[in-house]
């Protein structure tokens, strides 16, 4: 049995998003590595990242790639790209509650930004907060629920939850 402390569902490293291939599993571990927003919006929609919090925060990484792939000169011009992507994310998926909020939450930090450079320091800083985020909260989670079950029993879970759901 491979070790996997540690692994991430979606990760950002070296200005790229890399994700485990949930459609290859449980046969498979495979990673996916992503330079292009549009590669997110498709992972997204075929299901190759599963579970609302990884969702949200796989959407975030996408608009963090479009800063990246922008040619912006200017606030307005990186923005209005940013918008673009953002509407092609969105409609990945477009009833996933932590999709549109992790959208949202990047384009409204976006918009505080003064500069082109700030901006993209922004949204990838904070899109990587929030993967950072979800860990944390769900070891609470974790932490806190744990002490409501005891040894052996039986949880049943309606959704797709657990460890591949969130970051």
């Amino acid at each position: 049995m491979q070790n996997v402390t540690g692994l991430r569902t979606v990760e950002w490293k070296n200005n790229k998003v890399i994700m485990i291939e949930q459609t290859k599993l449980p046969n498979e571990l495979v990673f996916v590595e992503y330079d292009d927003f549009n590669q997110v919006a498709n992972a997204i929609k075929t299901l190759i990242v599963r579970g609302a919090p990884a969702i949200g925060v796989s959407g975030a990484f996408g608009l963090g790639l479009a800063v990246l792939q922008s040619k912006a000169t200017t606030k307005d011009e990186l923005l209005s790209d940013l918008e673009d992507a953002r509407k092609i994310l969105f409609a990945t998926r477009p009833t996933a509650v932590n999709l549109g909020w992790g959208l949202k939450k990047i384009m409204n930090v976006a918009k505080t930004g003064e500069t082109v450079e700030q901006i993209r320091e922004l949204v990838i800083s904070t899109a990587k907060k929030m993967a950072d985020e979800d860990i944390e909260i769900n070891k609470a989670m974790g932490k806190n629920g744990s002490i409501l079950f005891d040894d052996n029993d039986t949880i049943m879970t309606h959704c797709n939850a657990g460890a591949l759901a969130t970051v």
